[in-house]
């Protein structure tokens, strides 16, 4: 790869826009019939998935009991759905109180737990 191609990736990288919304990580091994969901926001719906993933496979993820579900149920019963993207919104304030009652939405209408 040429430098100035190299430079071009990169700033074509830097400049691509981060997709702000709520998502759901739903077990199907667990409870009954649909199983546990949890919801919670993010500022790049994009990337979660592999964050999230990454934490749980090393044991370390934040919420014990989503860790202590992929540990009994294994990743194959978990999946990653985003529910709701956000429109671009300048001002971060506006943002982060969007987020935040959009999740709530979201957990009470999905009778999921907290991210």
């Amino acid at each position: 790869m040429k430098a100035e191609d190299r430079k071009a990736a990169i700033a074509a990288y830097k400049k691509r826009s981060a997709a702000a919304g709520i998502f759901a990580v739903r077990c199907q091994g667990s409870g009954q019939g649909a199983g546990q969901v949890w919801v919670g926001q993010t500022l790049n719906l994009d990337t979660m998935q592999n964050r999230i993933w990454f934490s749980l496979r090393m044991g370390s993820h934040s919420n014990a009991d989503l860790q202590r579900a992929w540990s009994a149920h294994g990743e194959a019963n978990f999946t990653y759905e985003p529910l709701e993207q956000l429109k671009d919104e300048e001002l971060a304030y506006v943002r982060d109180k969007l987020l935040k009652e959009r999740e709530l939405h979201w957990r009470s209408t999905l009778n999921g737990l907290s991210f």
